[in-house]
């Protein structure tokens, strides 16, 4: 099998042969293979059908901001846990400029211990009725593995569902979601958090990830859910090494091929902090803003983030510096 990667590139001088996508645009491609070398080709050299995947292209970047009302997540756990802390921080981010707020119960950092359904449900659909009752109209994302609580944040307001186990851990959620007809993000982890970071391994972490989604989404269509309702995220950090996280980040373009838009969620994660010198979660953030701003360069349609308005501000000039379309 041949996966083929467009070589993303922004600014001035759109050449005549260029495919446009979004606000990037692409001449030649990177042809993988598990037994070739890469090869750089011409865009003129891949095949119509291998064209035809690179859809989903969106006018510019969308920003989801975190929201997370657990007592421990690794970053901002116990912040948001009341009601009120979570309805503030929920009404923070939109008007820092999150187009998305995701909403979540359950931390799933590494060695993070499964919480029951119905504690998840009572620390996130409050929040997200009290939201929508404070007149908030961003699209809403509850970020669960369990049926029972996305259908009571759906019931009380929630738009999305981003399930971070790729729907692999309840077998009525994706169910659920195609009857509901609500968009899905498909996440790729490798094992569950209490166990994902010791020693993942893969055969080719780019190529083995970008299978594993490709046989998600084809789930989620059988059961009624359109690729046009989907997106995709590679995972970053959930059962991956520092290097896992750079082969993917380095060739994220090649995700463009599933042929549904790209979420990347990188924000404050344990590598930044590595390679960045900044040991605590909160001091990460012109780290993932230039995780972010690499992606973006790379046509990623979404970023997920803890630190909204600095991701709106770099974007917003990033744009302007590239002169984008």
């Amino acid at each position: 099998m041949r996966y083929i990667r467009p070589l993303m590139q922004v600014g001035l001088g759109l050449p005549p042969d260029a495919v446009p996508f979004g606000w990037s645009w692409f001449t030649h491609v990177e042809v993988l293979s598990r037994s070739e070398p890469a090869q750089i080709v011409p865009v003129s050299e891949i095949t119509d059908a291998e064209r035809a995947r690179f859809v989903g292209a969106a006018d510019a970047p969308k920003l989801m901001g975190i929201l997370n009302t657990t007592p421990d997540s690794f970053s901002d756990g116990g912040a948001f846990d009341t009601l009120e802390a979570g309805i503030a921080q929920g009404r923070a981010l939109v008007s820092a400029g999150a187009d998305i707020l995701d909403i979540g119960g359950e931390s799933t950092r590494p060695g993070a211990s499964l919480v029951p359904a119905d504690a998840e449900i009572a620390r996130t659909a409050p929040v997200i009725a009290g939201l929508r009752a404070a007149g908030i109209s961003t699209p809403i994302s509850i970020d669960t593995r369990k049926a029972p609580v996305a259908a009571a944040a759906l019931d009380a307001g929630a738009n999305i569902v981003n399930d971070v186990s790729g729907f692999t851990f309840d077998a009525d959620l994706a169910p659920l979601c195609a009857a509901r007809g609500v968009p899905v993000c498909v996440m790729h982890a490798q094992g569950e958090p209490q166990t994902m970071q010791q020693n993942p391994t893969y055969d080719d972490v780019l190529l083995d990830v970008y299978d594993a989604l490709a046989a998600r989404i084809d789930m989620l269509v059988s059961l009624g859910i359109p690729c046009d309702q989907i997106t995709v995220d590679p995972g970053i950090g959930f059962g991956k090494t520092l290097d896992h996280n750079l082969a993917i980040l380095q060739r994220i373009s090649l995700f463009h091929g599933l042929g549904v838009p790209i979420l990347l969620g990188a924000s404050r994660k344990r590598f930044i902090g590595t390679l960045g010198n900044a040991p605590e979660a909160q001091d990460r953030a012109p780290g993932s803003v230039a995780v972010a701003l690499a992606a973006i360069a790379q046509g990623v349609q979404i970023i997920r983030a803890h630190d909204v308005a600095e991701h709106a501000q770099a974007i917003a000039l990033w744009r302007a510096a590239v002169a984008h379309p």
